[in-house]
């Protein structure tokens, strides 16, 4: 007699395709998967507010302001379960997944579960113009 695959494998194996899914690159259909470009601009300086951010969803990347004309740039890709964080408010980056928070200074954790700070991206600033480096 065969035995196949018993209800608890499927709903287990179904369970962390689901898991999966919730928790991979934030593909909403606007992302067109593929980081920017060196060289192309993200932003105009005062597109960015002090002492907050924006996220850049499709070039991968989050461009924040600590101090007024003080630009940082971290990656957009949460380091805890790779959910792609959703915002920048209050001095942090924040990922909405499972509630990571990342400072708008360095990338470090401000709040876990994440362990481990956001990457640093390179930009450069010319004139009122913010590029990828």
């Amino acid at each position: 007699m065969i035995h196949g695959p018993t209800r608890r494998t499927v709903l287990l194996a179904t369970g962390a395709a689901a898991l999966t899914a919730g928790c991979g690159d934030g593909d909403s259909g606007s992302d067109t998967g593929t980081d920017a470009s060196p060289g192309e601009e993200l932003a105009k300086t005062s597109d960015i507010p002090v002492g907050g951010g924006t996220v850049f969803k499709d070039a991968k990347v989050v461009v924040t302001q600590p101090e007024e004309g003080e630009f940082k740039a971290f990656s957009n890709i949460c380091t805890h379960q790779q959910c792609p964080v959703a915002d920048v408010s209050d001095g942090t980056i924040n990922c909405t997944c499972h509630g990571s928070r990342f400072s708008i200074t360095d990338g470090s954790v401000s709040n876990p579960p994440a362990t481990k700070p956001l990457p640093g991206k390179r930009i450069t600033v010319d004139g009122n113009s913010i590029r990828l480096a």
